[in-house]
C-alpha cells in the first residue's frame, strides 16, 4: 500500500501521472525508445515542451497577455540569482517572510541596492507582515508566496506600480489569483507539478531588456525565450511528468476545482490541530498556509508515542524541517484528503492515549 506522503518536497505526484511517466521511461509514444533516449530536438520531444508550456499558460489565464512560460534547470534558487540578473538595475524592494527570501535577498545583493519593506524574522517567520510601503523608485517588489518551512501563506499581494515578482514555488497551481498583477512567477518543479530537475518561469516579456549590464547567455530569460527553453538540453523526464501533472490537472477541472480540495483538506488539519489539546499550530491563524501545515506537541514527552503512531499508520516524510522542528504536513495537490484525514485519526488516537 503506497504511503500517505506528506514529504515537502520532492512532492507527491498523482499515481496516473507515476504509471505515465514510468511507462514513458520504457517505451515513450509507442517508438520502442526510452523518454531518456530520444534527441530533446525530436518532433515527439518538442510537442511535449510546446504542451507543457502552453498548459502553464492556459491554467494560470495567462494565454495571449504577454507571458512566455520557460522550463529552465537550477532550481529555484538559481532564480534568486537569475531574477536580479535580468530586472535589477538599481535598487530592487523585498519583503522577508523566511529562509527563500532570506536567500533571494543574499543574491540580489550582489546586483544593486537592496530595499527590505518589511520583515518576519523577528518573531521566526510565524507570520506574514502588513502595511508595509513599497517604494516608487525600485526596479521591482520581490516576495515568496508560500513559506514551505514555516508553514506560512501570503493571502493577498500588494497593489503597485512596480514591477511584481514572486517566487510561488511551493503552491503554484493550488489556489486561485489574478496571475495578471504579476510579472514575473516563478517555482521550482518538485513542489507541486513534477520531479526536480526543472523550474517553471512565467514572464511578461516587456519587463526585460531594462538593465545595462551585459547578461551571460545561461542566465538571460531572453535567450531561452528566443530559442523556446530550448537552448541548450533540457531536462526531459522532469519537464515531461510536469506535464502530464498539468494534464492532470486540468483534467480535473483546473485551479478552481483543486482550491476547493486544498481548502478542505487544511480545513480538516488545522480543525484538528485547534481542537486537540496536544498540539499547536506554529503560524498564525490568518497566515497559516493551505500547502505546509507547520504544528508541534504541548507536550514533548509524547514525542515518541507520536511518532511511532503516524509511522504505523503508513504515513511519510511529517518531521519539521531540521531548522525549525515539530512536524510539517506538506497537503499539495496530488495529496488526497483521505490522507489527510489518516493524519487526524492519528492525532486523536494520541489524544485517547495521553
Amino acid at each position: 500500500m503506497k504511503k500517505h506522503n506528506f514529504s515537502a518536497g520532492p512532492c507527491i505526484l498523482p499515481e496516473e501521472v507515476l504509471q505515465k511517466a514510468s511507462e514513458a521511461i520504457i517505451n515513450f509514444n509507442d517508438d520502442n525508445l526510452s523518454l531518456l533516449e530520444i534527441s530533446h530536438r525530436s518532433k515527439p520531444f518538442v510537442a511535449v515542451i510546446e504542451n507543457a508550456r502552453s498548459l502553464a499558460l492556459e491554467l494560470l489565464g495567462l494565454e495571449n497577455k504577454g507571458y512566455k512560460a520557460l522550463f529552465l534547470q537550477g532550481g529555484a534558487s538559481n532564480q534568486f540569482l537569475m531574477t536580479a540578473y535580468n530586472l535589477l538595475n538599481k535598487k530592487a524592494a523585498y519583503l522577508n517572510t523566511g529562509t527563500w527570501s532570506s536567500k533571494a535577498i543574499k543574491e540580489a545583493k550582489l546586483f544593486g541596492e537592496l530595499v527590505e519593506v518589511a520583515s518576519s524574522e523577528d518573531k521566526n517567520f510565524n507570520y506574514i507582515p502588513k502595511g508595509y510601503e513599497i517604494p516608487t523608485d525600485v526596479d521591482y517588489f520581490h516576495c515568496t508566496s508560500n513559506n514551505t518551512i514555516y508553514g506560512s501563506q501570503m493571502k493577498s499581494f500588494p497593489e503597485t506600480n512596480v514591477p511584481l515578482i514572486c517566487d510561488m514555488s511551493s503552491d503554484i497551481f493550488s489556489r486561485q489569483l489574478d496571475f495578471s498583477k504579476f510579472d514575473l512567477i516563478y517555482a521550482g518543479a518538485q513542489k507541486n507539478m513534477g520531479p526536480a530537475g526543472t523550474t517553471l518561469v512565467i514572464v511578461k516579456e516587456d519587463v526585460l531588456g531594462k538593465v545595462t549590464r551585459e547578461i551571460p547567455s545561461m542566465l538571460n530569460y531572453q535567450t531561452f525565450i528566443d530559442k523556446d527553453s530550448m537552448f541548450n538540453t533540457p531536462p526531459v523526464f522532469a519537464v515531461y511528468t510536469s506535464m502530464l501533472t498539468l494534464e492532470w490537472l486540468k483534467d480535473l477541472g483546473g485551479i478552481e476545482f483543486i482550491e476547493k480540495v486544498n481548502n478542505q483538506k487544511s480545513a480538516l488539519l488545522y480543525s484538528e490541530i485547534d481542537r486537540n489539546p496536544l498540539f499547536k499550530g506554529a503560524v498564525v491563524k490568518e497566515d497559516r498556509s493551505h500547502m505546509n501545515a507547520t504544528f508541534s506537541l504541548t507536550d514533548n514527552n509524547l514525542k515518541e508515542t507520536f511518532n511511532t503512531l503516524w509511522k504505523e499508520a503508513n504515513i511519510n516524510g511529517l518531521d519539521g524541517h531540521r531548522s525549525v522542528g515539530g512536524y510539517r504536513a506538506s497537503m499539495y495537490n496530488a495529496l488526497p484528503l483521505y490522507s489527510v484525514q489518516a493524519l487526524v485519526d492519528v492525532m486523536q488516537e494520541l489524544e485517547r492515549k495521553a
